[in-house]
Parts: structure tokens; sequence; C-alpha cells
């Protein structure tokens, strides 16, 4: 099944370096985002109530983003991934985390209300 595109824009009171540990790393991941994370090679395999996914990491630019592909996707033939990027708002000098997402058309609305779920995780995390 095909799946929709669909980007998320985050306002966070933090720095690029603490940001870019918190959304690259393993134990960043672990903190806010999955469960547990380990690394191999370039496969996360990001672990949730015992359950494991694995994603590979396509590209990867410090203190500007990271991109994934579920393992899943790339053995179906879906072009799709996931990506987190991150900007430094001029004005504010706030970090604005844009979070890039694909999810079938019916499930769109549920997957950015679980990226606003993670996103409010981080924050309690880095306290911003």
């Amino acid at each position: 099944m095909e799946k929709e595109m669909f980007e998320l824009e985050f306002l966070l009171k933090t720095s690029t370096q603490v940001l870019n540990n918190m959304i690259s790393t393993p134990s960043g991941l672990s903190e806010w985002f999955a469960d547990d994370v380990n690394l191999k090679g370039d496969l996360y395999i990001f672990i949730w109530d015992g359950s494991e996914e694995e994603a590979r990491l396509i590209s990867k630019k410090a203190n500007s983003k990271i991109r994934w592909q579920w393992l899943e996707d790339e053995e179906d033939g879906i072009d799709s991934f996931f990506e987190l990027r991150m900007e430094l708002d001029p004005m504010t000098k706030a970090v604005i985390l844009y979070v890039t997402d694909f999810a079938e058309q019916d499930e769109v609305e549920e997957a950015k209300l679980l990226w606003e779920k993670q996103i409010n995780n981080l924050r309690g995390v880095i306290g911003a």
C-alpha cells in the first residue's frame, strides 16, 4: 500500500549539540523515542515493549539531520523514510525540529499524534 508523506514542526529551547545527541545516538534515542535502541553497523534496532523494529541509516549530518528507512518498507519496495532535521531560528536562537515521516492515508493523523507524544517525551528529557 502506498504511504503518504507528512511533516511536523516543533520549537525546542535547547542547543543543536544537545538535540543532535538525542536524535542520532542509541543512548539519546532510548531516552525518548524507544524503550531501547541498539546499533549494528548502519542498522538501528528500536525496541518497544519487547518488540523490535529495524531501520537502516540512510543519511546523517551532524547538527543538521538524520534519516532512516524501516527495513520492512525497504523489503516491500516502499519508497519511504523518516527524518529528523533541525534548524536554528535566527531570531529566538531556539531550535526548530522538523519531523518527516510516511504513513498509510488512513493512519496519518494517528502517526502525527504519536510523533507529538514522542516529541513531548523529548521535551521532558531535555527540559525544553
